[in-house]
């Protein structure tokens, strides 16, 4: 990745108007930033500072969105073009960040920068077992370190009285990878209690772990071969950086470790330190690749590994040197290239015509196709005006104290640390490039610490204070707790601190902090001590507790124990054994009984038969908790199966197991006979059997399917045949020698690869009868209006007849295309709707069964009536007379295709009601009541042939006063 290695800011730069002024130029801008969630300062900044004419305007983006100052100035401001953030929130501030800078000649796009979060959490408290081991033989105890961030973790192991660090030799190594402490081969003088501490860089914060007790035994090993437990991977690097390879054996007596290169001559960079367990490569080049080997030798034998260390390139080069850096662009119209040196244009020759394309977002077109590769100088005298020193640094009286000093200098300084005008060679102040750590801080630390540096362009030093605190310390520690489930728990916690500073308690549960305001729920703390209650206790909730009261400088922890008793955890380890074809065993594991003995466990079962669990009948019936296997029984054959269990106590029932891997029991031949045999009819010549398919859980096996046995009633020799669909329930013999209407007994069994079931109960049957033979008579048709009439006949004695069949079409159409109506037989009559008006229609009737439809009788014909009056009978007026209206409509006049009016059907009724007085005339008007409250309804209808058409209807409504008479035109259907 060389976007790490070198800047390249592509930038508008118009010649033209270069006196006038020009576009920005970044000269700082954001770094990757880790900000400890720990820092007493309560803020952070992220740098940006450019120069152009006019001069440049900021503005700047997190994770690709803007940051609006205006809305949030308590927590954003702006210094310059720098980016202030007041008290920092994970949540809210951790992203990507990007300076823009901006004029009137265009705008620039910084390099992105992250802000994270730092923190390196306390190891967890627990007791760590006890390492055995005899003398002579190697042992390796491990760090584990705890959550951290970033992974820039450095490891030492204290043994017994902290600070009394670990020398290591020849014989003990601390891998810097993983933190392990490894011996080579123990002796009895390594007894002791060893601790791993770990220092985080990033945040200047160091944590110790738990004791580890190492306990030599006298049975001493004659000694073992090497064996190689800390090695390298394959590595890539950057030209020019530095790269670390570790290598160490166990083995007795202790193996020496030689490095080489495989096939070429080590680098003359190259550095083996820490009695051989570093291979360090100084200013790695490209000559320096390959593969790097290393050997562990006693007199016993040998160990080796290898891997292979990859260098990539980046754009640097030492003074003097020649560079060939190119830079091309395209556009219209063809852009000028110009190189810039801290922004001042200077003239260098182009080694390329062309190189491959930058990666995406290295380039920006600009509005006067001009490109300006930008670069900095490889060498830069010792400064601290980026990161400068902290005026103070609180450290707790016996704890520790890192004062940071990182200038910026190019090649690296030498530093020098002093206190005051004292050089620093205390053996209780550890220095680290970058750093000087002091241990067990006392009162007399307190005071002014210089750090000097120099290198071969210049000097430079800053000076920080330090100031000592009073420990915190815990004087209410948390104790043991023993509740039941849903019960409050309450955990104490309280501490003495420095007054000059605030306290704050957290709360760990097994090592991992607890958010109080997310699971509120649960967990209350009590405002002004630690005082942790546990709401409605779960058995989640269990566990070691951990008081941290902490303050900028230390922290104290106390821990306690929350047991919760509750229902039985689920059972581990579920296994189905010894499958049969109605039992399984199942075994298993006990889960935990959250302090309350297990009396019983219920197993469940499932299978494609339903989505539920189900209670399963074991052998016996109860299942004590004290055993870990169960007979399972009254399974289905042939089937599906998952199972799982859950253990009771006194307190409940606990969760489920996970279920077990799907089972399917062994198969046996059906025990169950089909259902609802019956059957007969159908077409001639046949015998139809039908049955109630058995539903999946009874097939028992594979290759299901029927046995559909049959026979004569009065013969003895039952015909057999084979039914090999499984859903199917009816089989339908044919035999033209077949008598019609003749009686069978019928069975049917199932069976499947295993075996025949039983044979169903016996069933009656009678085979298909022969099609009528015989013609309805006394068939008789008669016309009801212009589009219904009616079909009549005599019935036909005859058990084998199912029903009549009625066929109508018009004399023009034809035969085949015949309307059917089909009726049972116990019917003896059909209305036939939807006719055609005037129309000469043929009608017949015939009688039918399953076996087929019989002749037809003889063909009638008959004429549809005329289609009544299109004209609606129109009222002229009503004129009361008395106690009587008397109402007049013209008369309706019939068309030629329509049939004769021959009176007047007049209905008098209330409004609202259906049902009242029906007149018949045969004039123009009639008279009736006039209402004594309320309307009425008077409606007109034209009487055809004696019959009432209701096509068209005149409707009148009466009110109780003359005046309010109102008549109305509708149309209403009868």
């Amino acid at each position: 990745d060389l976007l790490k290695w070198f800047v390249v800011i592509l930038t508008a730069f118009s010649i033209c108007n270069e006196q006038k002024g020009y576009g920005p130029i970044f000269e700082e801008q954001p770094i990757d930033t880790v900000y400890p969630e720990e820092s007493p300062e309560g803020r952070v900044s992220m740098n940006c500072r450019a120069r152009g004419v006019p001069a440049p305007t900021y503005k700047w983006q997190r994770n690709n969105w803007d940051i609006d100052i205006k809305t949030a100035k308590e927590h954003h401001s702006m210094v310059g073009g720098n980016l202030e953030i007041n008290n920092p929130e994970k949540s809210r501030d951790e992203g990507k960040y990007v300076c823009l800078a901006y004029n009137v000649h265009g705008t620039i796009r910084s390099r992105e920068a992250s802000l994270n979060f730092g923190y390196l959490y306390p190891f967890t408290p627990e007791e760590r077992h006890a390492v055995k081991v005899r003398e002579g033989v190697g042992a390796v105890l491990l760090c584990d370190p705890p959550p951290h961030y970033p992974d820039d973790l450095s490891y030492r192991w204290v043994l017994n009285d902290f600070p009394e660090f670990i020398t290591l030799d020849k014989r003990r190594y601390v891998s810097q990878t993983n933190g392990n402490l490894y011996i080579a081969k123990v002796e009895a003088s390594d007894k002791g209690n060893y601790s791993c501490f770990v220092t985080s860089n990033s945040i200047t914060k160091s944590v110790f772990s738990s004791f580890i007790p190492l306990i030599p035994q006298a049975d001493r090993s004659k000694g073992y071969l090497p064996d190689i437990r800390v090695s390298f991977k394959e590595t890539y690097a950057l030209l020019g950086q530095n790269v670390t390879l570790e290598c160490f054996a166990l083995g007795n007596p202790v193996p020496e470790i030689r490095w080489n290169k495989y096939l070429e001559p080590m680098p003359s960079s190259a550095e083996v330190s820490m009695s051989g367990a570093v291979l360090k490569i100084y200013n790695i080049q490209f000559e320096d690749e390959g593969t790097y080997e290393c050997e562990a030798e006693n007199h016993r034998g040998k160990d080796k590994h290898s891997a292979k260390v990859y260098v990539q390139g980046r754009w640097d080069r030492d003074i003097g040197s020649e560079f060939h850096w190119p830079c091309v662009a395209a556009g219209k119209p063809l852009p000028t290239m110009r190189w810039l040196k801290n922004g001042i244009p200077v003239g260098f020759r182009y080694a390329h015509s062309h190189v491959d394309f930058f990666p995406q977002g290295s380039r920006n077109i600009i509005s006067k196709s001009i490109y300006i590769c930008v670069f900095f100088p490889a060498v830069l005298a010792p400064t601290f005006e980026f990161s400068p020193m902290k005026r103070e640094v609180l450290a707790a009286k016996g704890g520790q104290a890192i004062i940071e000093c990182k200038p910026r200098a190019a090649p690296r300084p030498k530093l020098i640390w002093s206190r005051g005008t004292e050089i620093i060679r205390n053996s209780t102040r550890s220095v680290l490039f970058g750093y000087l750590e002091i241990i067990n801080v006392t009162a007399a630390d307190a005071g002014n610490y210089t750090c000097f540096v120099e290198n071969n362009k210049g000097k430079a030093n800053s000076t920080t204070t330090l100031l000592t605190t009073a420990a915190t310390k815990i004087v209410l520690a948390p104790t043991n707790v023993d509740v039941t489930v849903g019960w409050n728990a309450t955990m104490q916690c309280l501490a003495e601190h420095d007054r000059s500073l605030d306290l704050t308690f957290i709360w760990l549960l097994n090592g991992y902090p607890i958010d109080i305001d997310k699971d509120n729920e649960h967990y209350e703390r009590i405002k002004n001590n630690g005082e942790l209650i546990v709401k409605n206790a779960q058995l989640r909730h269990a566990g070691r507790y951990t008081c941290v009261a902490q303050s900028i400088v230390d922290n104290a922890t106390a821990s306690a124990d929350l047991v919760v008793r509750g229902p039985p955890g689920p059972p581990g380890g579920l296994k189905v054994e010894d499958i049969r074809n109605t039992s399984v065993v199942l075994t298993w594991s006990r889960g935990t009984d959250n302090h309350s003995p297990i009396s019983n466990y219920t197993i469940q079962s499932r299978n494609f038969l339903s989505e539920y669990w189900k209670d399963a009948k074991t052998d016996p019936p109860v299942v004590d908790g004290n055993v870990e296997s169960a007979k399972v029984i009254d399974l289905i054959p042939w089937m599906e199966y998952e199972f799982r269990i859950m253990a009771t106590n006194i307190l409940g029932k606990g969760d489920p197991s996970m279920p077990s891997q799907k089972i399917r029991t062994e198969g046996s031949s059906p025990n169950v006979a089909p259902s609802e045999v019956g059957g007969g009819g159908g077409s001639n010549r046949e015998l139809t059997i039908t049955w109630v398919p058995l539903p999946r859980e009874y097939h028992f096996g594979n290759n299901f399917g029927y046995v559909v046995a049959f026979k004569p009633f009065d013969q003895v020799v039952w015909k057999k045949v084979i039914v090999p669909q499984p859903d199917t329930g009816r089989y339908v013999h044919k035999d033209e020698s077949m008598i019609p209407a003749s009686k069978y007994q019928v069975k049917v069994k199932a069976f499947n690869n295993k075996g025949e079931g039983p044979f169903s109960l016996t069933a009656i049957i009678y085979s298909a009868d022969d099609a009528p033979v015989e013609r309805p008579r006394n068939v008789k048709v008669r016309v009801r209006s212009s589009t219904e009439a009616s079909v009549s006949w005599q019935h036909i004695l005859s058990p084998a007849i199912t029903g009549y069949e009625i066929r109508y079409w018009p004399s023009r159409g034809r035969e085949i295309e015949a309307n059917k109506v089909q009726v049972s037989s116990q019917n003896f009559s059909v209305r036939l709707e939807n006719l055609k008006p005037d129309t000469h229609y043929y009608a017949d009737v015939a009688a039918f069964n399953f076996a087929g439809v019989g002749p037809p009788s003889n063909r009638l014909a008959f004429i549809t009536e005329k289609a009544p009056p299109r004209q609606r009978p129109r009222i002229i007026s009503s004129v009361r007379s008395g106690s009587k209206y008397i109402i007049t409509w013209d008369h309706v006049k019939s068309q030629s295709n329509e049939s004769t009016v021959k009176g007047y059907k007049v209905l008098y009724r209330p409004d609202g009601q259906f049902n009242g007085t029906l007149f018949s005339t045969g004039k123009h008007y009639i008279e009736v009541p006039a209402p004594v409250k309320g309307q009425y309804v008077v409606e007109v209808r034209v009487y055809v042939d004696f019959k009432i058409h209701l096509n068209y209807i005149s409707k009148l409504l009466f009110f109780c006063e003359v005046h309010a008479i109102v008549v109305q035109l509708f149309q209403n259907k009868y």
